[in-house]
């Protein structure tokens, strides 16, 4: 089985439409070790020396030279709205404080299903609507969960690895 032991971040990945895919969730895409197929069937074993977070467009690189472009696939999740820029700050003020992953955006916050937030959401003057779409949350302040982690591949200067494949 083909090894994946290097991440290459996403603006070093030139991807077309015939690129090697693995469409994952947002909490799959946290990852060291794991046997994975990309969505054209390709199987390969993901091997990183330590937990790493795979975000949107990142290459997966393989030991004969292929890669595998991380695609964040569409889920289900809370859209968070409110009527004032200020009022929707203090919604995501509100998530936060209970360490919610959040994906905040100018004119809404994302987060998984939850209940309980989307009801303080609602009482503190929010609208809060089911959708699907990718996630890709805040890092947070120490870099968890939104950037790479010491595991992505470095090279001298700037290049672009392209990808390819048969995947239809």
């Amino acid at each position: 089985m083909n090894r994946a032991g290097g991440v290459l971040e996403a603006g070093d990945v030139r991807c077309d439409a015939t690129a090697y895919r693995v469409t994952l969730t947002r909490d799959d895409r946290y990852r060291r070790r794991i046997a994975m197929t990309t969505d054209c069937g390709r199987q390969f074993l993901l091997d990183l020396p330590e937990a790493t977070y795979l975000p949107d467009g990142c290459g997966l690189l393989l030991d004969d030279g292929d890669v595998v472009r991380v695609v964040a696939a569409s889920e289900p999740l809370l859209e968070i709205r409110a009527d004032t820029p200020g009022t929707l700050a203090r919604l995501a003020w509100h998530v936060g404080n209970r360490h919610t992953p959040a994906e905040i955006l100018e004119d809404a916050v994302y987060i998984q299903p939850d209940h309980v937030l989307a009801e303080m959401i609602e009482g503190l003057g929010g609208t809060v609507s089911t959708v699907e779409r990718p996630f890709e949350p805040e890092g947070g302040a120490y870099g968890h969960h939104g950037t790479l982690h010491q595991s992505h591949h470095h090279s001298a200067g700037s290049h672009h690895v392209h990808t390819h494949d048969h995947e239809l």
